[in-house]
């Protein structure tokens, strides 16, 4: 989850509560949804939230979330713009897996140290979520008045250039640099470049941004030392570059509030897409930014009371909007609707389910008073629940330590880093032992763990972009991370795993897996069937193993698990690839099979 560093005494000017104290903050916060992670070394103050509320990142967003908080501010506010002094002139030279920009012109901003450490943790933490770690956007913020704008044509507004350039073309010096380097050379030899290399070393030409005096910021890596921002800037050149312009201008406006909120006057400026240049097909060549247009959404009454179980006024709820910083109205002809205007940085606005919960903690959930459902039943474990913990006792028995991991993985982490190509659910040809082919496990299943993936369409980040289809790469992961740590190391998950299935009508299949590993200078095929035979042996199922392959183990020292006679799984060695790609000097013996199996068995 993110965590926001906030200076105390900032938030105290920034809300006006100039008496409120550190614990007063904190309450008030939590109430909001931000939980006290804690504070540095120089005593600021670290916030965890949930992702979604990305106009939180820093101390300006806490602040306004605050004001509408305590009834200072109400409904919707959107920052008043002058009209476009600047163009940013897309080139057909710009690299087409790059080829999206947005900007703004920030004037009169104060930039004291406080001011210019939150702006610069804007920056960074929008680029992890939203951005993707630059990958889908990236910030560049620029000293205006080192900019000089040659303008395109007679008449014209100062401009400057989104292009594409050689990687061995033009010079410049980029920050924390003293000698110009082409980009080429800031991807081999500058710290920065070096870490976001992959994200353009492989274009033929790299994105650019000129003006008059020549190239000044290489997105997505790092901005020329010559528009540094500095506490004496007054006014400033906010661009963003992109694969997808609504997320970059969704950034761009969070980026434009914080600065409002810190007096500054926000600037427009006009995006000029050339021909043979990709244009966002759903803008159009020719844009306005920054884009504050508000959303429209519409929720019922009804809906509201039923979920949070309160009984309103129309008028409170109309209130609890306008404290959220959204503005609501409504008719009283029949069934009671609230059109919603949504402001352009609540980027998380995305069903009515999203505005019953600003309604919630605007009314206040701890307000919210208990009841009896209404129904004559009585609870109980689940038998699914009650085998996993029979399966949990019987693992820690044999001397595994118990995992609860992440549902949620990366293509990288699930597929690649275990040699298995996605998609290979049913390729896979396994055999018994006389070479004969048999049934696949899993029922048609192929490679243990090569399901096609249920991905996420709009991740924000980049490490959790799918579920996974199987668990062992999570404790090939966490022995990875433990490489300090004496061994032997022995662990095991009972876990949720799902794929793509389109016989099923949610198009997801969803299992629960079992899987163990033996981590240990002499771990071996025959030390984690010993410990799955004594699994098996507790539910008196009866468990075979004929010969099979998977890419993950080793060839001749991996089998399938059948339980009573069905194919469910796999156990073997971890190859040599994946131990070298993980990092681990010491052999791991690894199983997985289907939970379903012990319970046919019990």
């Amino acid at each position: 989850m993110p965590v926001v560093d906030v200076d105390a005494d900032e938030l105290r000017g920034l809300t006006g509560r100039t008496d409120a104290t550190d614990e007063e903050f904190k309450e008030d916060l939590f109430g909001l949804g931000l939980e006290f992670e804690g504070e540095t070394d120089d005593g600021l103050l670290q916030f965890e939230f949930a992702p979604d509320r990305l106009d939180r990142l820093s101390v300006e967003g806490v602040a306004r979330s605050l004001r509408y908080h305590y009834g200072d501010d109400r409904g919707v506010y959107v920052p008043e713009t002058n009209d476009p002094e600047w163009t940013i002139e897309v080139d057909e030279s710009v690299p087409d897996e790059r080829p999206y920009v947005t900007g703004a012109v920030i004037r009169g901003v104060d930039l004291d140290e406080g001011a210019l450490d939150s702006l610069i943790q804007l920056q960074e933490k929008l680029h992890a979520t939203m951005g993707r770690g630059r990958a889908k956007g990236a910030i560049g913020i620029h000293d205006l008045a080192m900019l000089k704008g040659a303008p395109l044509r007679e008449g014209a507004e100062p401009s400057i250039t989104y292009r594409g350039v050689e990687p061995d073309g033009d010079t410049f010096v980029p920050l924390d640099a003293t000698d110009e380097l082409t980009p080429a050379a800031v991807l081999d030899e500058h710290d920065t470049g070096r870490t976001y290399a992959d994200l353009v070393e492989d274009l033929d030409r790299y994105p650019a941004i000129y003006d008059e005096l020549g190239l000044f910021s290489f997105p997505p890596v790092i901005n020329g030392k010559r528009t540094e921002v500095t506490t004496g800037s007054r006014e400033l050149f906010v661009e963003l570059t992109g694969t997808d312009q609504w997320t970059i201008d969704r950034m761009c406006t969070i980026i434009c509030y914080a600065l409002s909120a810190r007096g500054a006057t926000i600037e427009e400026v006009e995006v000029n897409y050339a021909d043979g240049a990709t244009a966002p097909g759903e803008y159009g060549a020719e844009l306005v930014r920054p884009n504050l247009d508000t959303d429209e959404k519409a929720v019922s009454h009804e809906r509201i009371e039923t979920l949070l179980g309160v009984e309103f006024e129309p008028e409170e709820v109309v209130d609890c909007f306008e404290r959220a910083g959204l503005d609501a109205s409504y008719t009283l002809d029949g069934d009671v609707t609230y059109e919603v205007s949504i402001p352009p940085y609540r980027v998380d606005v995305l069903h009515p389910l999203d505005l019953v919960d600003d309604v919630g903690r605007a009314y206040g959930f701890d307000n919210l008073e208990p009841r009896y459902p209404d129904v004559g039943t009585v609870g109980g474990r689940h038998e699914r629940s009650r085998l996993e913990d029979a399966v949990r006792t019987s693992l820690v028995g044999l001397g595994f330590e118990d995992l609860l991991n992440f549902h949620m993985t990366s293509g990288t982490e699930n597929y690649d880093r275990m040699n298995v190509e996605p998609g290979t659910g049913g390729a896979a040809v396994t055999e018994d032992g006389d070479g004969s082919e048999a049934r696949p496990p899993l029922a048609g299943a192929g490679v243990v763990g090569g399901g096609d993936p249920v991905e996420i369409t709009e991740p924000y980040s980049e490490e959790y972009t799918q579920l996974r289809t199987w668990a062992l790469p999570s404790l090939v992961m966490l022995l990875e991370r433990n490489t300090h740590n004496a061994y032997p190391q022995d662990v095991a998950e009972v876990g949720f795993v799902a794929e793509r299935d389109d016989a099923e009508n949610t198009n997801v299949t969803e299992r629960r897996h079992v899987a163990g590993a033996v981590a240990r200078r002499d771990a071996s095929y025959e030390a984690a069937k010993g410990r799955l035979q004594a699994v098996c042996d507790d539910f008196g199922a009866e468990l075979s193993t004929p010969r099979t392959q998977h890419p993950s183990f080793i060839d001749g020292r991996t089998a399938a698990v059948e339980i009573d006679g069905e194919r469910v799984g796999v156990i073997g060695e971890l190859h040599p690839a994946v131990l070298v790609e993980h990092d681990l000097e010491v052999p791991v013996a690894a199983f997985e099979f289907d939970l379903d199996a012990l319970r046919q068995s019990n």
